[in-house]
């Protein structure tokens, strides 16, 4: 409830009506000043997000511990107490995917940072030797009589730098943490050489071959490669798992009573269980990220070790409960049909990421 200081005046300022109490009977506006201190507007914020009067706390307690409940509660009528599902979702999803990027990207480990450090320090050698080369190349020819200037010398210096950057590019090339190899093929020219010579296999691969080695052209790294698809693959999944959401309410609807049960209530139930699925993932974020920055100590490695297995288990059950609750069937009815619910919705979450991941992949740049 907003703490806004009241006005003295009883006119809604909205649309005009009397206004005995706090709240406009007409418009629902709340009889408040107009002009507030600046920090009302951060308060005023939080109280919209949360809704300090109970409202998102009890959803959020209901979604969490009480598998169903909050289902049964908005179709029996219960709507103003709650959080809309839709508005919930919403909001959950935002949390899920924003909160991860308020964390510190984790730096390069030990071994990657001595790794680099070689591969620079080889890479000065073998400047300083063909320095050497070159200007051994240079006094042998003055020697013999030749001048500095004739277009011979530069001949041969273009000729030893040629060789030089011939022998970094097959080093790039053969160096498998630096490159993708497909099907044998290191570049699109020999990819195209190796598919006239074998079968379907190259035919079918070509467009992650053409990205992959149009992405190598521009000089990335297999590391840099995979960093941007997980970063396409991120930003897209929200929309996918969106899109998903009619589909899951579409096989409830399927396995049950249609006279009893409109789509609409299976919607209701799809937001508010993936609303919870993605809570646990924010929990399991969260979780992990807090790990990082503890003592790596047994004691504490079990106990979390513990929480992941509990957190697994309780969100693996937590559909066949929720399931039980809402729709009412027999134990052994209920069960029957949240395993063939949940396997074919596992398949389907599957083909959805499996495509998901292809267009994240064509798509990436």
């Amino acid at each position: 409830m907003s703490h806004g200081k009241i006005r003295e005046e009883k006119n809604c300022l909205n649309c005009g009506h009397l206004v005995e109490e706090r709240f406009c009977p007409h418009c629902g506006q709340e009889n408040t000043e107009p002009r507030q201190p600046f920090y009302f507007l951060f308060t005023h914020f939080i109280e919209d997000f949360t809704h300090y009067d109970g409202q998102f706390w009890k959803t959020i307690k209901y979604l969490l511990f009480q598998p169903g409940k909050l289902t049964k509660e908005y179709l029996s009528g219960k709507r103003q107490i709650y959080v809309a599902p839709v508005k919930l979702y919403i909001f959950v999803s935002f949390i899920t995917f924003f909160v991860p990027t308020l964390f510190p990207q984790s730096e390069d480990t030990d071994d990657e940072a001595t790794e680099k450090h070689s591969i620079q320090k080889e890479k000065e050698q073998k400047k300083e030797l063909t320095a050497k080369i070159i200007d051994s190349v240079k006094s042998g020819m003055l020697a013999e009589g030749y001048n500095k200037n004739d277009s011979i010398v530069h001949k041969s210096i273009s000729k030893i730098k040629k060789i030089e950057d011939l022998i970094d590019k097959k080093e790039v090339l053969s160096s498998e943490k630096d490159q993708f190899a497909i099907l044998g093929a290191t570049s699109m020219k020999q990819y195209d050489s190796l598919s006239k010579k074998g079968g379907g296999n190259y035919k079918s691969l070509r467009p992650f071959a053409k990205k992959i080695f149009h992405l190598q052209d521009r000089g990335l790294k297999r590391k840099e490669i995979i960093g941007r698809f997980v970063d396409t693959f991120i930003h897209s999944f929200p929309k996918a798992l969106f899109i998903y959401l009619p589909i899951f309410a579409f096989f409830l609807w399927v396995f049950h009573n249609k006279k009893k049960w409109w789509y609409f209530d299976h919607g209701i139930f799809t937001l508010h269980y993936f609303s919870f699925l993605l809570l646990t993932t924010l929990i399991f974020i969260l979780t992990n990220h807090l790990t990082a920055i503890l003592p790596n100590y047994t004691p504490i490695k079990i106990i979390f070790g513990l929480f992941y297995c509990a957190l697994f288990f309780y969100t693996s059950a937590y559909f066949f409960i929720a399931h039980h609750r809402l729709y009412e069937n027999s134990k052994r009815k209920s069960i029957l049909k949240g395993s063939l619910l949940f396997i074919i919705n596992c398949i389907g979450l599957l083909f959805m990421l499996m495509i998901l991941s292809y267009i994240s992949f064509i798509t990436m740049h």
